[in-house]
């Protein structure tokens, strides 16, 4: 009797526990409901004033047709997206190549500077001022009717016979002379036959200026 009285009141504390755990949870979706409830009318009340906004243009079956197209173009939006990766991939490989270009246009122009090609240009900008300043219109002209003779003159100049004989010019011109030169020895040079060759060269030259 004593066993049986034990499990009773065993069981009567299961289901009073049973009981208030039920309670407990029952109150939990009370409170959750009544905090819930607000919001939910908030939010309601907030669609509805944006559907007044939008107004008699908007219905129902127009976002239902959307659904559709949006689900019926499921593939033509996933491989649309797959084409904005690349895109944005080949964006990104076109930023890294355009950054190692232009560090290469960098480094390539310091290389110049230091060089000097930008100083000879600036020299060579104000030779070209100068040039600008000093000849006329008329002068260009008068060099552009003379093209012919100057490109026939520059054709000769550019002989490598001439060009020799203008180094050895120089050569000579640079070379220091004795201080002082006897009659006899400039007499003497006359038996040298390039000597020689060498004044009748100049004599030619007297006779074309004359």
């Amino acid at each position: 009797m004593e066993n049986e009285l034990v499990l009773l009141n065993q069981k009567v504390d299961r289901l009073t526990e049973l009981l208030e755990a039920q309670a407990r949870r029952q109150q939990a979706w009370e409170e959750l409901k009544d905090d819930m409830i607000p919001i939910f009318n908030q939010f309601v009340k907030l669609m509805v004033d944006e559907l007044a906004e939008i107004g008699m243009d908007f219905q129902l079956e127009d976002l239902l047709f959307l659904l559709k197209r949006l689900l019926r173009d499921t593939n033509l939006i996933l491989t649309n997206l797959e084409r904005l990766e690349a895109i944005s991939d080949l964006l990104d490989e076109g930023a890294l190549l355009s950054k190692q270009v232009f560090n290469r246009v960098v480094a390539l122009l310091e290389q110049m500077e230091k060089d000097g090609y930008f100083a000879a240009a600036q020299s060579g900008l104000y030779v070209a001022d100068c040039l600008i300043k000093e000849v006329s219109s008329e002068d260009i002209r008068s060099l552009g009717n003379n093209a012919v003779t100057v490109a026939a003159i520059l054709r000769k100049v550019n002989q490598p016979s001439f060009l020799a004989t203008l180094d050895k010019a120089a050569g000579a011109l640079a070379e220091v002379p004795q201080e002082r030169v006897s009659l006899w020895e400039l007499l003497r040079g006359l038996f040298d036959p390039q000597f020689r060759r060498g004044m009748m060269r100049m004599v030619n030259m007297v006779k074309s200026l004359a």
